[in-house]
């Protein structure tokens, strides 16, 4: 997934480049019949398509490009980079910043995508370890199927159950506390912005407040963890914690 947006962001940052010329070019035959002013809005809608495409960079470098190469190709002086009409300077500079403003709403449209996306990803994962649960499934299983879902979720490797109540006092190991906050000792880490400390992390297992072990885990990439996927990792880790509680009780 990371290989193809990186080959689409180069794609939108190519055309951000060769894209507005050639569209101011083609315009050239019919310039002096053609408004200023609409030949400008043909150069935006260029603008709307890189950004919406690509990312803020491409958004960004379409917008100046497009605003060069309607005062180079389609204002009098022609071929130069000169504005002789006040009128003609408006509409560049509407140009360069409508299309920053487009811009900006394009990217602002693909992060709250993205994040819709994730969050029901996370909840798929919740929703797979409750139904082993409420189908009567044996705790292995749960454990088994919450394994991998958490290391899916939090993106870490290596992730095990550890089944000694007596290690869930916190201590050794950076936490993922019922906060969403990872903590050692009082410290506290800064996941989203830098991703999980190196080593062992661990999440506490419990039911009806009563602790039954850990999840311990090791972060595979330096990437930020959101609050959203930790908050989905201690979701998992309560249904295993109900497990445990009902199989405790049917005993």
């Amino acid at each position: 997934m990371l290989v193809v947006m990186t080959n689409r962001s180069r794609a939108a940052l190519f055309a951000s480049l060769v894209a507005p010329p050639l569209i101011a070019l083609a315009i050239v035959p019919f310039r002096d019949r053609l408004a200023n002013a609409a030949a400008a809005l043909v150069l935006e809608g260029v603008v709307v398509a890189t950004a919406a495409f690509g990312d803020r960079r491409a958004g960004i470098l379409a917008s100046i490009s497009a605003a060069a190469w309607f005062d180079f190709f389609l204002t009098r002086p022609y071929e130069r980079f000169t504005i002789s009409s006040a009128h003609d300077i408006e509409t560049a500079l509407a140009l360069v910043l409508v299309g920053l403003a487009v811009t900006e709403i394009a990217v602002r449209s693909h992060q709250l995508y993205t994040i819709a996306m994730h969050e029901g990803t996370y909840l798929v994962a919740i929703r797979e370890v409750s139904d082993l649960v409420a189908s009567g499934a044996s705790v292995e299983a749960v454990i088994s199927e919450a394994s991998r879902e958490m290391s899916d979720v939090l993106g870490v490797r290596d992730c095990r159950f550890e089944p000694d109540a007596g290690r869930t006092i916190p201590g050794g190991r950076p936490r993922l506390e019922r906060t969403g906050e990872v903590e050692q000792g009082g410290k506290r880490f800064d996941v989203a912005g830098r991703g999980l400390p190196a080593g062992s992390v661990e999440i506490l297992v419990q039911g009806r407040g009563r602790p039954y072990g850990l999840f311990v885990f090791e972060a595979a990439t330096p990437e930020g963890v959101s609050i959203e996927q930790r908050i989905a990792a201690l979701a998992i880790a309560d249904q295993v914690g109900a497990a445990l509680v009902g199989r405790e009780e049917a005993v």
